[in-house]
C-alpha cells in the first residue's frame, strides 16, 4: 500500500509541476518546432494534391530529435540512423523479424578462412548521382569511415581490403570475428562513391548514396525532406515524397497526428497511448524494444568514480515508479546492466530497490552524499519525467541532483565528450555483443561508452566473445560479462520500453523490428 501511495504522490507532484511549466515560455518548443499547417511544397511553391490533409504519395513523419548529422560517418545516433537508412545502403542489413544480418548490396559471400571474407556485389546498383556501385567504392567507403571516431567501432578490425574485380571485394580481420556481418549492417559502413570521397565532397550537406530515397533539403531545426529514388536497386518506393518534421514535445506530436498535419509518429508519447488507441483513424503498434535506458553516470567525476556510491545511487532508485511516471507503465523496470531480451544477459550481482541498503553503500563509500555533483541532463519529456523521479529518490540518501534539459544534438555532444555528470540515456542494438562493445568497452570512450568505464576484465571478456564463433560458448562468456558489469555498476539501469509507433489509417506495409527499424520503401497508401 505504501508503494502505491508513493507512486500516486509522485504522479500528483509531477502533474502539478507540468501545470506550472505549461505557463513558462522556456519549456515551449520554438515556433520552428511546431507542426506546420503546410508541411510540404514542391519546388514551384505549390502544395501537392492532398487526401485528408496529406498527399497520397507523400508521407509526413514526426520525430522527437534532429539528426546530429546526415553524413553516414558523422554520428552514432538513432536519430541519424533513420536518415541514413533512407538515403544509404550497406553491404548487409538486419532482418526485420530476426535481427540477424542479411545481404543487402551483397549478392553472395563466403568466409574463405577464419579471418578472410569475400563479398560479391549486386550488379548495376545506381547511386543518386547516376554512378554505378563498384568494389572500389566499398574499399574507399570503409577505409574512409575508419577515420571517424563516431563509427570506427564498427570497422576498425578490418585490417585489409582487397578489390578482386569490379564487383568482388575481400576483407581481412586480425582474428575470427563473430561481429563481422552485423558490423557491416551499421550505417557507418554505408557505401558511397569513391570519386566523391576523393574529391572532398560534403556528405553532410549533400548525402549522396544508393538508398531508396534521395535527399532534397534540410531545414535545420524544423524538417528534412526526401524524394523517392526511382532507380533504387530493389524497386522504386511507392511513397514519392517524405518530410521528417522535428517536434520535440510528445503531446505536440500527438495533436499533429490527430489534426492530420502529420501521418506517422516515431516516438509516441506514452501518456497519450490510450487516447491514440481510441481514435478510429489511427493505428498504434506496440513492440518489445531492444533499447535499454539508464541513469548514465560519468565514472571520471568525483564521487561517481566510487563503485559503492554508484551502487548506493542504483539501490535508491524506485524503478517501478520511474516506469509508472515516465512511461505510463509501458516499460519493464530494469535491474541488469544489459538488456534482458538478449541471450547471455543475467541479473546476477544486480541491485534491487532498497533505500536502507543504499544508505549502507553510501556510508561504506566514505563519500559525503552532499558533496556529489549530479546534474541529470535530459533530451526529451520522457527522460525528464524519469529524471524527476530519480531526483526525488536520491534525496532520501542525501544526494541533491538537478535536472537540465538539452536538445538532442547538444546532449549527444556533451555525453560523448564527457562534459557531464549524469544523464538519462539509452542504447539500441540488434545483438548483445554489439551492445556491450559499444556501451562498455574502453575503446568506445568518446563514442558510445559514455560512462567512460575502463575495466580490464570487461575488455578481456568482450574481446574473447568477439573471436568466439560457437554460440553456446559465447553465451557463457556473455553471462560472466553481464555479472561483472552488474558488479561494477557503472550506471544505474532504469527500464526497457514497450515502444509504440502511431500512424494514420490507410498507410500499409508498416513493419517494425524489435530494434525499431522501419523500411519506409515498403510503405504505401492504400488506394
Amino acid at each position: 500500500m505504501r508503494k502505491k501511495l508513493r507512486i500516486l504522490s509522485l504522479l500528483l507532484v509531477l502533474t502539478m509541476a507540468f501545470g506550472l511549466f505549461a505557463g513558462c515560455g522556456k519549456d515551449e518548443p520554438a515556433p520552428a518546432d511546431k507542426p506546420s499547417d503546410n508541411p510540404s511544397t514542391s519546388d514551384d511553391g505549390k502544395k501537392p494534391e492532398t487526401n485528408g490533409g496529406s498527399a497520397k504519395d507523400t508521407l509526413v513523419v514526426a520525430t522527437m530529435g534532429e539528426a546530429p548529422a546526415l553524413s553516414s560517418v558523422g554520428h552514432n545516433s538513432v536519430a541519424g540512423d533513420y536518415m541514413n537508412s533512407l538515403n544509404n545502403a550497406t553491404l548487409f542489413r538486419s532482418n526485420t523479424d530476426t535481427l540477424e544480418p542479411e545481404p543487402y548490396l551483397v549478392e553472395s559471400y563466403e568466409n574463405i578462412s577464419d579471418t578472410v571474407w569475400e563479398f560479391k556485389l549486386k550488379s548495376g546498383v545506381k547511386y543518386h548521382n547516376g554512378e554505378t556501385v563498384t568494389a572500389e567504392d566499398v574499399k574507399a567507403s570503409i577505409e574512409w569511415a575508419q577515420g571517424f571516431p563516431e563509427v570506427n567501432l564498427y570497422n576498425r578490425d578490418i585490417i585489409n581490403i582487397e578489390v578482386v574485380d569490379d564487383l568482388t571485394v575481400r576483407m581481412e580481420t586480425p582474428a575470427a570475428d563473430a561481429m563481422m556481418l552485423s558490423n557491416l549492417c551499421h550505417h557507418g559502413n554505408a557505401v558511397v562513391p569513391k570519386a566523391l570521397i576523393d574529391g572532398g565532397h560534403d556528405f553532410n550537406a549533400d548525402p549522396v548514396g544508393c538508398g531508396p530515397f534521395k535527399f532534397v533539403k534540410w531545414n535545420r531545426g524544423d524538417s528534412v525532406e526526401f524524394e523517392a529514388f526511382e532507380d533504387y536497386f530493389l524497386g522504386a518506393p511507392k511513397i514519392k515524397h517524405m518530410i521528417w518534421k522535428i517536434i520535440p514535445e510528445g503531446s505536440s506530436r500527438t495533436i499533429a497526428l490527430e489534426a492530420g498535419e502529420i501521418d506517422f509518429i516515431i516516438e509516441v508519447e506514452a501518456m497519450d497511448a490510450d487516447r491514440l488507441r481510441s481514435n478510429d483513424d489511427i493505428e498504434v503498434l506496440q513492440f518489445n524494444h531492444t533499447s535499454h535506458n539508464w541513469l548514465m553516470l560519468n565514472n571520471e567525476k568525483p564521487g561517481l568514480d566510487n563503485q559503492d556510491v554508484r551502487h548506493a545511487i542504483n539501490s535508491a532508485i524506485d524503478k517501478e515508479s520511474v516506469v509508472t511516471v515516465a512511461y505510463n507503465g509501458l516499460a519493464t523496470p530494469s535491474l541488469s546492466a544489459v538488456p534482458m531480451n538478449f541471450e547471455g544477459a543475467t541479473e546476477e550481482n544486480a541491485d534491487v530497490y532498497d533505500v536502507e541498503k543504499a544508505k549502507e553503500y553510501m556510508q561504506k563509500s566514505g563519500v559525503d552524499p552532499a558533496s556529489i555533483e549530479l546534474a541529470i541532463i535530459c533530451s526529451d519529456d520522457t527522460k525528464k519525467r524519469a529524471g524527476e523521479v530519480v531526483q526525488a529518490n536520491l534525496k532520501e540518501i542525501g544526494v541533491n541532483a538537478t535536472i537540465e534539459s538539452m536538445d538532442l544534438a547538444t546532449y549527444l555532444a556533451a555525453t560523448t565528450e564527457g562534459n557531464f555528470t549524469g544523464a538519462i540515456g539509452g542504447f539500441t542494438s540488434s545483438n548483445l555483443l554489439s551492445y556491450v562493445l559499444g556501451v562498455y568497452h574502453s575503446s568506445s570512450i568518446n563514442a558510445s561508452n559514455k560512462t567512460r568505464l575502463v575495466d580490464a576484465k570487461v575488455d578481456e571478456l568482450i574481446d574473447k566473445a568477439k573471436v568466439t564463433l560457437d554460440p553456446a560458448e559465447r553465451k557463457g562468456i556473455m553471462e560472466e560479462l553481464s555479472a561483472r558489469l552488474n558488479e561494477l555498476c557503472s550506471q544505474a539501469p532504469l527500464y526497457q520500453p514497450l515502444t509504440l509507433r502511431a500512424y494514420k489509417k490507410g498507410l500499409e506495409g508498416v513493419k517494425v523490428s524489435d530494434s525499431g527499424g522501419i523500411r519506409f520503401e515498403d510503405v504505401y497508401w492504400a488506394a
